[in-house]
């Protein structure tokens, strides 16, 4: 007897692909504000405030701004509908980009509190010995802040597999292209009997969320021991 239905592992495929893009997009972006945040600098607490944005935003308000930039009536998603054949609403990859500004801020903190827990004596012996900024940045300071990256990027994928707001007014609920886990569930508590379903799928998303979770405090518990 099957766990799960066909239309079921499809969502959670889905979820997973969603998932393993926006993070995957988003890790650079995320590592580059971690760096540039870690400084001092004029400037550092509006920025700080606008990256960590999207954690006080209702996720519908976020899914909203993205629909009105990269709607393809207008703005952005005109433009790039037009000119390249690009269309992310109602579409995964619209869904990628939604679930990548909505965890962005989780994998910057962990990352940033990964920097700044470094000894900043290494990076200033490197540099009196002559090591340039490139050479003391991928020889010391991301060998040294590798735990913090990873556990910012699983518990972006992990808060990724749950975001629902901002997907479905971005996307919406398309079975197949945008209906992920939590749009599942939604779906069969809107369904007559889709009580079991909605459980199953809970119990799924609250086994993936644990599993996520733990890999990323054992993750920042080594990078504490480390240090």
């Amino acid at each position: 007897m099957n766990l799960l239905t066909a239309d079921e592992v499809e969502a959670l495929l889905l979820s997973l692909k969603i998932s393993s893009v926006a993070v995957g997009l988003s890790l650079p972006l995320a590592l580059a504000a971690a760096l540039l945040l870690s400084r001092s600098f004029a400037g550092k607490t509006l920025l700080d405030g606008i990256v960590h944005l999207p954690l006080v935003l209702p996720p519908v308000a976020v899914g909203f701004i993205l629909l009105t930039l990269f709607g393809t009536r207008a703005g952005l998603g005109a433009a790039l509908w037009q000119t390249l054949g690009i269309r992310l609403v109602f579409h995964w990859t619209g869904a990628a980009l939604a679930s990548a500004v909505i965890t962005f801020p989780f994998q910057v903190r962990a990352i940033r509190l990964g920097l700044e827990a470094q000894d900043q004596g290494l990076g200033e012996a490197a540099r009196t010995l002559g090591a340039g900024w490139w050479d003391r940045l991928f020889n010391i300071t991301l060998p040294l802040a590798l735990p913090g990256l990873a556990a910012g990027a699983i518990t972006a994928f992990a808060a990724s597999l749950g975001e629902f707001g901002a997907i479905i007014t971005f996307v919406s609920n398309i079975p197949g292209e945008t209906r992920t886990l939590p749009l599942a569930i939604y779906t069969a508590l809107q369904t007559p009997g889709g009580e079991a379903e909605a459980a199953r799928l809970s119990a799924l998303s609250i086994m993936l969320a644990l599993l996520f979770m733990v890999a990323a405090q054992f993750l920042m518990r080594r990078s504490g021991a480390r240090e």
